[in-house]
């Protein structure tokens, strides 16, 4: 080809480089062109005489000045249809795209560059395939303006107006927003059946992404919209609140109440039911009634110490000195405390058992649960049962009810804060069931080592872990608690105090305590050992030390007043036993003494009940009559039964006793225990009522230095008793020489401290026919022969016997 040729071939003109744009031909492209080479090549265009310019895209998008090899192979012949200045040195540029053609030759002329452009003819491969690609086409173009909204309706029906595939794939090509690559290679396409091919397959994929597209800004635009719904809500409480005056702003202590809830150590259960109740509270205003409710509950879940546990170091020997120091005496039960401690520092937590301490009041049951937990380290908790009726009190509440609460399990384990405290359980038999459930019912589980590590609270109505509580129960009496209670609980008694006992209390714990109280000086004070034993016989009738305790307190105070009016801080007062009147008044309590001789129908028994041991004279008396029996001084039902196996017993024995087997035809007999405004009751006085019933029919009297206890079968056996130390030592204080038990106690008297044996003499017996000659003042020939020399109070009640006197019966009663 000749020169002239190729110069009418290709035409020069400015050419313009595009960033991530493609022009295409028939298409009318606004740009804004801020690169001095490119506003050189537009006004170099402007000023030609048909305004064209040679757009092509760059390979590369980030080059500045672009050389032959970053310009792809065929771009656009357009039209400088319009140029504006804008005031920041750019232009802003209307082009026209005329035709395809292709470049070479990229020089320099003057400040712009220059190609030589031709014509790019375009060809037709399948033109049977014309019309389905153009139907095809336009059904896509349809959907796709369906689903995007920033190609107008008006440019969609001009694009549906061409049926040529050449011009409606390059009107088609410029809305789609595909990457510049794939436009530009369906710009290179020839073939106009191929290009629209391409630009179908292109619209196809716009279609589908526009639609998921659209499915997305419809998700996010809703959640947006809820987004955007609760701020603004949040907005104006915060307005309302601020306007009433409120610092305090709910939805921040909601997320407050969030992060700690994350943050705590608990279950998982708990965690995700407290995470529910948050929700709740932020869809409701504070203002509601609901509000408060759910609020409290999640703080109560937020407060309690699920897993925080005390740090427990159990020394044994520590736990030895700290129980023997807080409490004298109470062997056994420190001995079994110890015996608890010792298994759990092995075992590293033992599960149960559930200790009981049983004992009459004052002797020190509660203080002893507290040294307890002194000794394990544990935090102390104690609550009183006594009187409690309402199952609530130990489960609480359900949420429905107003003002609900969890029980008092729950509550205290909140105010101590930590998970394994010792829990001491007082008066646990004195609850009581109404209408309102059976508390001692609901403690089967809270007491049970096996079930309550999944104690359910009705407040809660979650599971909580109390296997790590160690808890102690208190009872005065066992009688009360209900059995399956009772079988959970491990027993340790905790008898009442001996009077040695008490006065070692005295001096070592009450006396010094209510000197520091009373801000006396230990020299202020001084209390004989005479008057302190007076104080407890005279003054205190307990097993404990409560009263023993007030009667000092009252010493103290007297002994303040006297240092005041004397104006004597440093004096010391003496109160000795005769003194002790002018300080505490004449004594309140008298101890039934033996009595000073003999005396027929009366017998000194030996009694135990919650104020520990006294002697129980019981008096008999007979009278003519028709055979009546009567028993006053406010006998129980089992004691005076207990008189009538006595009199049984007597009637079975009247031939062996010498007596006129009718006798009870003749006689009423009277059956008397002095103090008749104190109940008595229990059977162990059966032994004294027949020895009473027998001495008073036979006339003889009961020696004054015996005392006895035993209960008394039909045939007349000695059954076993209970509170033996107790009386024994109240056989001591009133100066009895013998005491007569049932040989089957007698394996009990190891318990018993030697210094309440001394100077008693013991006698076992098994049978009644031992006890009397033991206990009355004849011989056994005489009480079993009919031959007493004292004569009957009532009559002749002896079988007539043969007299060497010629007697033939004794005489009548003085």
């Amino acid at each position: 080809m000749s020169d002239a040729l190729r110069v009418e071939a290709f035409r020069e003109m400015p050419v313009m480089p595009l960033r991530e744009v493609v022009m295409f031909p028939r298409s009318i492209m606004p740009l804004f062109v801020g690169r001095e080479a490119s506003i050189k090549a537009i006004e170099a265009a402007q000023a030609s005489s048909g305004k064209q310019i040679f757009l092509v895209a760059q390979s590369e998008p980030e080059l500045e000045k672009p050389e032959a090899g970053d310009l792809c192979a065929v771009g656009v012949v357009s039209k400088v249809l319009q140029m504006l200045r804008l005031p920041d040195g750019t232009i802003k540029v209307l082009f026209e795209g005329l035709y395809r053609a292709i470049w070479q030759g990229l020089r320099e002329d003057g400040q712009c560059s220059v190609v030589g452009v031709r014509r790019l003819e375009e060809s037709q491969s399948r033109p049977e395939e014309k019309e389905a690609l153009v139907r095809a086409a336009h059904e896509a173009l349809e959907e796709y303006g369906k689903n995007n909204k920033k190609i107008s309706q008006e440019a969609v029906l001009s694009i549906l107006a061409l049926h040529e595939p050449g011009p409606l794939a390059d009107a088609i090509l410029p809305h789609l927003k595909v990457d510049y690559r794939k436009k530009q290679e369906a710009l290179e396409l020839s073939d106009v059946t191929e290009r629209l091919e391409r630009t179908y397959e292109l619209l196809q994929g716009e279609v589908a992404l526009s639609t998921v597209e659209k499915r997305i800004k419809n998700r996010v635009k809703v959640q947006m919209e809820r987004n955007q719904r609760e701020y603004y809500l949040n907005e104006q409480i915060k307005a309302i609140n601020k306007e009433m005056g409120r610092d305090d702003d709910p939805q921040a202590e909601v997320d407050e109440l969030e992060q700690k809830l994350k943050a705590r150590d608990m279950p998982e259960e708990a965690r995700q039911k407290a995470l529910a109740e948050v929700k709740k509270l932020r869809a409701m205003p504070p203002s509601a009634a609901e509000y408060t409710v759910v609020r409290n509950y999640v703080d109560w879940i937020l407060d309690l110490p699920w897993n925080d546990l005390k740090s427990i170091d159990i020394d044994i020997e520590k736990a030895r000195a700290i129980l023997d120091g807080d409490h004298y005496g109470l062997e056994k039960p420190k001995e079994r405390i110890l015996e608890y401690l010792a298994v759990q520092k092995l075992s590293h937590g033992l599960k149960g058992p559930i200790l009981c301490f049983v004992g009459p009041p004052g002797v020190g049951k509660t203080s002893l649960a507290k040294s307890v937990a002194r000794a394990t380290g544990r935090d102390f908790i104690r609550l009183s049962l006594g009187g409690v009726r309402d199952e609530a009190e130990i489960r609480g509440h359900r949420r429905t009810y107003v003002g609900a609460l969890p029980g008092k399990i729950i509550q205290s384990l909140k105010r101590v804060k930590y998970n394994n405290p010792l829990f001491c359980l007082d008066e646990v038999d004195k609850m009581t069931s109404d209408y309102r459930g059976d508390p001692a019912s609901a403690l089967l589980e809270v007491l049970d080592p096996e079930q309550n590590n999944t104690f359910m609270d009705h407040y809660l109505d979650l599971e909580y872990d109390l296997s790590k509580v160690f808890f102690i129960t208190t009872a005065n009496s066992l009688h009360t608690i209900p059995v399956p209670l009772l079988d959970r609980m491990e027993i340790i008694e905790l008898s009442s105090y001996l009077e040695t006992e008490k006065r070692h209390i005295a001096r070592r714990f009450l006396l010094p305590r209510q000197i520091e109280e009373h801000g006396l000086k230990e020299g202020n004070i001084r209390i004989s050992e005479n008057a302190l034993l007076e104080i407890i016989r005279g003054y205190t009738r307990e097993a404990g030390v409560r009263n023993l305790e007030r009667e000092i307190a009252a010493l103290c105070r007297k002994t303040a007043i006297r240092l005041v009016e004397d104006d004597d801080l440093d004096k010391c007062v003496s109160i000795s036993r005769q003194s002790l009147p002018g300080f505490l008044g004449v004594k309140k309590y008298r101890h039934e003494e033996r009595e000073d001789e003999p005396q027929v129908g009366v017998c000194a028994g030996l009694a135990y009940n919650q104020r520990g041991g006294e002697i129980l004279l019981v008096e008999t008396s007979l009278m003519s009559g028709a055979g009546h029996v009567v028993t006053t001084g406010q006998l129980g039902e089992v004691m005076t039964e207990s008189a009538k196996a006595a009199l049984s017993y007597v009637r079975s024995r009247a031939e062996v006793l010498g007596l006129d087997p009718r006798f009870h035809r003749k006689v009423d007999i009277h059956v008397h225990v002095p103090a008749g405004a104190t109940p008595k009751d229990g059977p162990s006085a059966g032994i004294t009522l027949a020895t009473s019933i027998t001495s008073a029919l036979l006339g003889i009297p009961v020696r004054n230095d015996v005392a006895m206890t035993g209960e008394i079968s039909l045939r007349g056996r000695v059954l076993p008793i209970g509170g033996l130390r107790e009386k024994l030592l109240a056989a001591r204080r009133s100066g009895i020489k013998k005491v007569i038990m049932p040989r089957d106690n007698e394996k009990d008297l190891k318990e018993v401290p030697d210094e309440v044996l001394r100077d008693l003499e013991i006698v076992f017996v098994d049978h009644v026919d031992d006890v009397l000659p033991q206990a009355l003042a004849a011989s056994p020939e005489k009480i079993f022969s009919g031959r007493a020399t004292a004569q009957p109070i009532c009559g002749s009640l002896r079988a007539p016997a043969a007299d060497k006197s010629g007697a033939g019966e004794s005489q009548p009663a003085q």
